[in-house]
């Protein structure tokens, strides 16, 4: 490559990780008790704003890789590039079938603004979808798939790398906040259901899923 190619290169995945650890940061537990403990007044709000943040940091690494050349390392051809075409709508499908199972409001942090919620931890009730008796992470898991279906060029590369170590890691870091929530329901429903791949053998039972979500408590991913 040359050396404009390695400063790209540079320059983009300097800005995901700086995405990726505020992401992180702003979404723990420990922030938000911080948040909470100082300025209890904000704490309806900060999902709100966390949202928008989110959003807002993702601009100039979108620039970033809109605005420069990048060489292309593979294009799927021929029943590979149908078969990558059919997976992106099927995850697609899966994602928008998903949202039925997700307290959008509370995702999005409407509900804590209109409720005056300054609780710290989610309030969402446990339930799991018929998703999640598959996979703990199916949103994680349809991005990886619209990640790595796609004809690549280098930022998309460097993107689908990074992303995928950060969805490994922030589902690990997403969960010690379900540990905390849920206790030993959360750890036996990790043990029966693989983290970002459904796996043929590893899954719950109906009746399974339903004792889990017996108590009044929340499961869902940032």
């Amino acid at each position: 490559m040359s050396n404009e190619s390695w400063l790209n290169t540079l320059v983009l995945a300097a800005a995901w990780v700086f995405y990726f650890a505020v992401h992180s940061v702003l979404a723990s537990l420990a922030v938000k008790k911080w948040v909470a403990a100082r300025r209890p007044a904000f704490m309806p709000a900060y999902r709100l704003v966390f949202n928008a943040v989110s959003l807002v940091l993702l601009l100039p690494v979108f620039f970033i890789m809109a605005t420069n050349p990048w060489p292309q390392v593979w294009q799927w051809q021929g029943i590979g590039k149908i078969t990558a075409n059919t997976l992106q709508v099927l995850a697609v499908f899966g994602f928008v079938w998903s949202l039925k199972y997700y307290d959008l409001q509370e995702f999005l942090g409407l509900r804590q603004w209109r409720g005056k919620i300054a609780a710290p931890e989610d309030q969402e009730h446990l339930q799991i979808s018929p998703l999640h008796r598959f996979v703990r992470h199916p949103w994680y898991f349809f991005a990886l798939i619209l990640l790595w279906t796609r004809d690549m060029n280098l930022a998309q590369l460097i993107t689908g790398v990074l992303a995928s170590v950060y969805f490994t890691v922030g589902a690990r870091m997403e969960e010690r906040k379900l540990l905390v929530y849920h206790g030993e329901r959360y750890r036996r429903y990790m043990e029966k259901v693989p983290g970002l791949v459904p796996l043929p053998w590893r899954f719950l039972r109906v009746g399974e899923a339903e004792s889990l979500c017996q108590a009044q408590s929340g499961l869902r991913e940032s």
